[in-house]
C-alpha cells in the first residue's frame, strides 16, 4: 500500500502555532510527514515536534544536505531523533545544491556524488554503534562513536535526480527521494533505483481551478530550480532540453523576466499538480501507478488556503469522495 505524506512545516503560519495542523493529518488519512532544509526551518525539529504532536505518523526528512553538517555531527542529529521517534524516523539525504552548499553555506560544493555516499556509509557505521576510524573520499573520521545506543538505526534514502544518484540510492540506500518531476517521469526513474525500494516522491500541488494564477505563479516557482545546475542537468536528461532552452538563454543573459515568462504551460502542468482537488487527486495517483511509493506534498499558496488544501487533498477526502 503506498504512503501518503505532507510537507511540514507549513507557510504562512509560527512553527509553535502548527500544532492542530499537525494532530489533524493522521485523522484526514496521512501517514507520514517530510521536513526539508533550504533557507527556512531546519530538517529536525518539525519532525520533532511532529513526533510529540501526532506520534502515529512516520517521519521523514527530504532532505538533509550531505555538505551542511559534519559527520559526527550529523550522526548525532540523525541518532536524536531515531531515538526521540524509534522505528518511526527515515533520513533522506542528498546532494542538495551549490546555491544552499556553496553560495549560503561557505562551504565548497566538490564531489556532490562522492560526499553523499561517503555520508551514507559513515551513517551505516556509526548507527551500528561501531567506533568510525576511516578514511572515507571526501572526509577523514578519526575515534567517532556513538555516545547513544540506537536499537532500530533508520533507513536512508538518497536524494537523486539522474543515473548516477539513483543507482546510489538502490545500491546504498534504502530508497530514493525525487522531486520537481512529472509522474510520468517517475516511469524512467524508478528502474535506476531497482526494485524493493521506497520511491519518496515531493510533488507540488495547488488545488485550484484558478490556471491563469498557477502557472503564473508557478513560472517563478520553476524558475528558481530548473535554473539550479543539477535541475537544469536533469531535465536535459528528461528530455525537457528543447522546452527550456529559451528560459535558460534568457536567464544566462540576466533577463529574468524574459526568462520565467518563456517557461511553457505544458512544463507547469507536468511539473505541478493543479486543477479541482479530484483532478489534483487523480493526477497524484498516476505519480503512484507509475511507482512512487510514498508522496510528499508540498502545498503552493498560490490563491489557496493552504489547510483547506491539506484538507482536500487528503487520502479521507478521496475515500469519501469514492
Amino acid at each position: 500500500m503506498p504512503r501518503y505524506g505532507m510537507t511540514i512545516p507549513f507557510d504562512g503560519l509560527p512553527l509553535h502555532e502548527q500544532r492542530p495542523w499537525f494532530e489533524e493529518l493522521p485523522d484526514l488519512g496521512y501517514t507520514d510527514v517530510w521536513s526539508s532544509e533550504a533557507g527556512g526551518t531546519d530538517a529536525f525539529i518539525p519532525l520533532a515536534l511532529a513526533s510529540a504532536w501526532a506520534p502515529s505518523l512516520r517521519l521523514g526528512s527530504a532532505i538533509v544536505p550531505a555538505f551542511t553538517r559534519g559527520p559526527g555531527l550529523m550522526a548525532m542529529s540523525v541518532a536524536t531523533m531515531a531515538e526521540a521517534a524509534p522505528g518511526r524516523f527515515a533520513l533522506g539525504l542528498g546532494t542538495s545544491s551549490d546555491v544552499i552548499v556553496e553560495a549560503w553555506n561557505d562551504i565548497p560544493f566538490d564531489e556532490p556524488y562522492k560526499r553523499t555516499r561517503d555520508m551514507v556509509r559513515f551513517l551505516r557505521l556509526a548507527m551500528a554503534g561501531e567506533k568510525v576510524n576511516e578514511e572515507f573520499e571526501t572526509f577523514r573520521v578519526r575515534g567517532f562513536r556513538l555516545g547513544r545506543r540506537i536499537p532500530e538505526p533508520p533507513p536512508i534514502l538518497v536524494a537523486a535526480l539522474r543515473p548516477g544518484m539513483l543507482r546510489l540510492a538502490g545500491r546504498d540506500g534504502d530508497g530514493a527521494i525525487i522531486n520537481w518531476l512529472s509522474a510520468d517521469d517517475v516511469a524512467r526513474v524508478v528502474p535506476e533505483v531497482g526494485p524493493g525500494k521506497e520511491i519518496v516522491a515531493r510533488i507540488f500541488v495547488c488545488p485550484s481551478d484558478d490556471t491563469e494564477t498557477v502557472r503564473s505563479m508557478g513560472r517563478f516557482a520553476l524558475a528558481a530550480y530548473l535554473n539550479v545546475g543539477v535541475y537544469a542537468a536533469f531535465h536535459q536528461w528528461l528530455g525537457r532540453g528543447p522546452l527550456l532552452e529559451p528560459m535558460w538563454k534568457a536567464w544566462q543573459a540576466g533577463d529574468r523576466k524574459a526568462a520565467t515568462a518563456s517557461i511553457p504551460d505544458e512544463v507547469v502542468d507536468d511539473l505541478i499538480v493543479h486543477g479541482s482537488p479530484e483532478a489534483c487527486r487523480a493526477h497524484i495517483q498516476r505519480y503512484i501507478d507509475n511507482g512512487v511509493t510514498t508522496t510528499a506534498l508540498a502545498i503552493l499558496p498560490f490563491g489557496v488556503d493552504t489547510r483547506q488544501a491539506v484538507r482536500d487533498l487528503a487520502p479521507a477526502a478521496g475515500y469519501a469522495a469514492g
